[in-house]
């Protein structure tokens, strides 16, 4: 019976250890953490958005590095298949806006416990605090590894699922990639994705804590536009975050690393200027006497109105009935365009995932084996792939997880 040894027990790593065990291998999991599936505990903030419920042509979309090389890893194992996947192993799931699926529990310890269980089912011998030094590669292929307390373990196929550097807490510190390099292979260039981003603005620390719903974003690099969507943000102390602002921190990410861009935010997406204007023009008209800083209660969550205020230029005590049509119309088009300058990614502790990896040109989209060493093989984040936010990266996991265990198995 061939042997195939897994570095990493995260989302990539576990199931790799599956789909080989269930092809009837001999499977050791290494994992130099006390537990297993760290990160996968905290994504979806505790709860594992597990994948989408798209359809498999459209979740290509949703990849915004190297999609055309997952194309063997989705229809592999598709999200319908992880979905039942997990159903058979006792983990419930339910779909939720934009496709999200997620365990019914809400407890991403459900899906954890479920693999688990599944690996010892299987008997896949599952080590804990064992951390790997180097591969042990002799004449062009992968033979084993070298642990950091001195053992050598031999095998027929190694699989390297050590995941990224973001969330380097939970034991996420680019391991991989030194393995990938001591295999001869190239790692692009590596930064923080699906990541908060700051801005320069004051305004940025009074909104803190102010979550806008039903907005929609653009990012521009002068005039070119960069990004457009629709969604859910948050203000921070240092900048904005949120479902739109990660998704877009992958698109604009390595352009900003380079220069500031400008982020539009319009509050009223549904509303037209024209329409827009003749609301505030309603608004007015039943505050007439009121205080500028007074009548635009309805129009925005009490947090933002002192910003909005200071910002449109007319005086907070000025009587409503004085604003000119210049003056309001200069207030609606605020409403429609209120603009920040990013300046920065945050750092990889907050980066729900790291872009860029181990080069896909090296690795075969059909088995996930390298190209330059035969019997070694990546699955995962430390791969060169990377999705938005909605359960696309996870999906990336099981699938190339599962075709790198299945393919491991066939030696």
């Amino acid at each position: 019976m061939s042997t195939v040894l897994i570095i990493g027990g995260g989302a990539a790593g576990m199931m790799a250890a599956v789909s080989a065990a269930r092809s009837g291998r001999d499977v050791t999991l290494l994992e130099k953490n006390d537990r297993l599936g760290r990160k996968l505990f905290i994504t979806g903030k505790g709860r594992c958005n597990i994948t989408n419920s798209a359809e498999i042509e459209d979740m290509f979309s949703a990849v915004t590095s190297n999609p055309k090389f997952l194309y063997s890893g989705f229809y592999s194992f598709t999200n319908d298949q992880v979905i039942d996947f997990f159903e058979e192993l006792g983990v419930k799931t339910k779909i939720e806006r934009g496709g999200r699926v997620f365990p019914e529990s809400d407890h991403s310890s459900d899906v954890i416990r479920a693999l688990e269980k599944e690996m010892n089912r299987l008997g896949v011998r599952v080590c804990l605090n064992t951390e790997v030094k180097e591969l042990l590669l002799t004449e062009g292929r992968a033979r084993g590894v070298h642990l950091s307390d001195g053992r050598t373990l031999e095998g027929d196929a190694v699989i390297v699922a050590t995941g990224g550097i973001s969330y380097p807490s939970t034991g996420s510190t680019g391991d991989g990639y030194g393995f990938a390099r001591h295999a001869g292979h190239k790692v692009t260039e590596l930064s923080p994705s699906l990541v908060p981003m700051e801005v320069k603005e004051w305004y940025a620390k009074e909104l803190m804590g102010l979550s806008l719903r039903n907005i929609e974003i653009c990012i521009t690099d002068g005039k070119k536009v960069l990004y457009r969507e629709f969604g859910e943000m948050l203000f921070t102390h240092y900048g904005v975050t949120g479902p739109v602002i990660l998704s877009a921190s992958s698109i604009v990410g390595r352009r900003l690393k380079e220069r500031k861009l400008t982020l539009h935010i319009d509050l009223k997406p549904a509303l037209t200027e024209e329409q827009l204007d003749k609301r505030v023009l309603r608004e007015f008209e039943a505050n007439h006497n009121r205080q500028f800083k007074n009548s635009v209660d309805s129009l925005f969550p009490a947090k933002l109105r002192p910003v909005i205020v200071e910002l449109s230029g007319i005086s907070e005590e000025k009587k409503v009935n004085e604003i000119t049509r210049e003056e309001r119309l200069r207030f609606v088009r605020l409403i429609k365009d209120f603009t920040m300058t990013l300046t920065a990614l945050r750092g990889y502790s907050e980066a729900i995932i790291t872009k860029g990896g181990v080069s896909v040109k090296e690795i075969d989209p059909g088995t996930m084996e390298s190209k330059l060493v035969k019997g070694l093989y990546f699955a995962g984040e430390v791969l060169d792939l990377d999705a938005l936010t909605g359960g696309y990266n996870l999906q990336i996991a099981w699938s190339t997880g599962y075709l790198a265990g299945i393919s491991a198995g066939n030696q």
